[in-house]
């Protein structure tokens, strides 16, 4: 086999080097068709086991993942889906036929709609297809595949990845996807190497392959240099990954010995669950969405939730962040329904001032946990200043509610997250006692490249001069002010962005927690005297 490298989007640094598990052959099976009873049950028999496969792997899940699975689950347990297919069946159809047919129908519904939540879940349907083909033609499923081969297909599913074991390694290599992707950020997350937008290539790809998730490359039929060059390679990432583990307890100094303060990024308890409280500076984002979904009007429940956190962070700040419900992230009965541009709609901050009653609840239990510890709150899509303005006429009300009943609680400190250009822009009209940049939001927003586009990816950069004025527009507020920056988004867990990132001006980042022992590796090698791309 003659060499050939392809090129596609860096999505998740590192390198693979195994077979490709290419799950393409659905296309490709053929089975015998039986009488119409016989087909009804052959669907009903996948559906079910679709159905347990994803229920199986919820339970493992919690926060944004459970999320994530949580939405295959609601589509398989409603008979809405099958209902077409079931009728195809009594026509005549094989159920693979009319599976296909009723899913294909589905899909396209998503794909054109006008709202970007479900044109993003299309995937997640696509998935869903899938899952229940291979149990009809009793093909093998993604997880079946062989320890440490590189996933490479049109697209993969944030479900599907979180149905894989990556303990033992492997890679993705994506005709389709960005870098911004849910997927991405779980691939980063996990350490999986990962190159997307390689486009129809992805079809010729088989064999060993060798990924390289930070340059963005794809080398099929490698030459024996090569293998060798990648084992090298391979080693050498392996030997730095450790060497960054071994230190991740140490504190975060540039090379001319500024201090770097690293916090993690959770959803939930299940984020935490034997990491080593002494390797962060404290949790700088939680995000409640996942957490309090289901406790909405539940103060207590809320409460036992920030509590938990406070009490593994034993004295460090924790920066819980209000409900950040629409875009990407709707919550039946509290989001608005059919908005033309969800992203652009009511979501964030926005939506907890239009509901008070929900917000009040979740206010409450942020208050009396702070009685606990260094608890901080951080507000979400935050534009106007009025906006923090009334969020804390009710903090301080709902303080002077709690003392009046007797409980204990605490007037936290009030942040805001900056993912509005217009907010970035205007930082000193708003005072707020701390300050975080979502830099997902705010790239996607100043450079108008939705996040989850394949075709407008290479514009979502937060190295692009205009998202990095921004940044250095806000850290320099804020040292002006006294009051702390941090960066809470994607961004601050990439080792090529973090130079540029503490050159204009940051000194705390957020990450997730898999990825704090590079990000502080990452800020080793930086020399801040050195000079650096102008923000």
């Amino acid at each position: 086999m003659v060499e050939r490298r392809l090129s596609g989007l860096p999505a998740s640094p590192g390198l693979a080097f195994g077979p490709a598990a290419i799950f393409r052959a659905i296309g490709e099976a053929t089975r015998a068709k039986g009488p119409v009873a016989s087909e009804r049950q052959t669907l009903a028999d996948a559906v079910a086991a679709a159905l347990e496969a994803v229920t199986a792997l919820a339970g493992s899940l919690e926060g944004e993942a459970a999320d994530i699975v949580g939405f295959q689950i609601a589509l398989l347990d409603d008979d809405a889906l099958t209902e077409s297919a079931y009728a195809a069946i009594e026509r005549g159809e094989p159920a693979e036929t009319a599976w296909r047919q009723a899913m294909a129908e589905e899909i396209g519904g998503y794909e054109n709609s006008d709202d970007p939540y479900f044109r993003a879940r299309s995937a997640d349907l696509a998935d869903i297809r899938d899952r229940v083909l291979r149990h009809i033609l009793g093909l093998p499923e993604l997880t079946q595949a062989k320890t440490g081969s590189v996933i490479v297909g049109e697209d993969l599913s944030p479900s599907a990845f979180l149905g894989i074991d990556w303990s033992q390694g492997g890679g993705i290599v994506l005709g389709a996807g960005s870098p911004s992707s849910h997927v991405a950020m779980l691939a980063r997350g996990r350490g999986v190497p990962m190159v997307v937008g390689i486009g129809p290539d992805w079809r010729s790809v088989f064999g060993v392959i060798v990924v390289d998730g930070a340059a963005g490359t794809v080398v099929t039929g490698p030459s024996p240099d090569s293998v060798a060059k990648a084992r090298s390679q391979a080693g050498a990432l392996g030997a730095a990954r450790a060497r960054a583990e071994a230190r991740m307890g140490e504190p975060a100094l540039t090379r001319d010995g500024t201090p770097v303060a690293v916090m993690i990024n959770v959803a939930g308890m299940a984020d935490v669950a034997g990491f080593p409280v002494a390797a962060c500076d404290g949790i700088g984002l939680t995000r409640t969405e996942f957490l309090v979904e289901q406790a909405l009007r539940d103060e207590a429940l809320q409460y036992e939730l920030y509590a938990q956190l406070l009490g593994w962070a034993a004295g460090r700040p924790v920066t819980i962040r209000t409900l950040d419900a629409g875009g990407d992230k709707p919550i039946p009965g509290y989001t608005i329904a059919g908005e033309s541009n969800p992203f652009l709609g009511l979501r964030g901050i926005r939506l907890s001032l239009r509901h008070p009653d929900v917000f009040r609840i979740q206010l409450r239990a942020l208050a009396r946990a702070a009685a606990l510890g260094p608890l901080k709150i951080m507000l979400p899509m935050v534009t106007a200043p009025h906006e923090l303005e009334q969020t804390r006429a009710l903090l301080e009300d709902v303080v002077g509610e709690l003392l009046t009943e007797g409980g204990a609680c605490a007037l936290p400190a009030l942040g805001i997250m900056v993912e509005v250009p217009a907010a970035a822009m205007a930082v000193d009209a708003f005072d707020a006692a701390f300050f975080s940049i979502g830099s997902n939001d705010l790239t996607q927003y100043a450079t108008a490249a939705s996040r989850d586009g394949s075709e407008v990816a290479p514009y979502a950069d937060v190295l692009h001069p205009g998202v990095l004025a921004m940044i250095a527009r806000v850290a320099a507020h804020g040292a002006a002010s006294g009051r702390e920056v941090s960066l809470c988004g994607d961004a601050g867990g990439d080792p090529r962005l973090i130079a540029a990132l503490l050159r204009a001006g940051l000194r705390t980042l957020s990450v997730s927690p898999g990825l704090l022992a590079v990000t502080k590796a990452a800020i080793r090698e930086v020399e801040l005297a050195a000079p650096g791309p102008a923000a």
